[in-house]
């Protein structure tokens, strides 16, 4: 059977930068604020939803990558580069 998970055993490719990226926003935004600014754009997700992301535990569906990518206002390219 074919393992679809990255060598490094997460379930997504994009965690690591949502975190980078949610990181770097000025004023710092937690997990929580990001949470809830998805919300108001219509994705259904909780501040556990970014946890789970960001570390990996869980995947990314494409429409939840559309999200991330308007949000951040970067090409969902550059969520998915490690």
């Amino acid at each position: 059977m074919r393992n679809n998970r990255p060598p490094d055993g997460k379930w997504n490719l994009c965690g690591s930068n949502v975190a980078r990226l949610r990181l770097q926003m000025r004023p710092k935004c937690s997990q929580r604020a990001l949470a809830d600014k998805l919300q108001l754009m219509g994705m259904e997700c909780t501040k556990n939803t970014i946890q789970s992301i960001e570390s990996g535990a869980r995947t990314v569906s494409d429409i939840e990558l559309k999200y991330l990518s308007e949000f951040f206002g970067v090409a969902a390219d550059e969520l998915l580069s490690e």
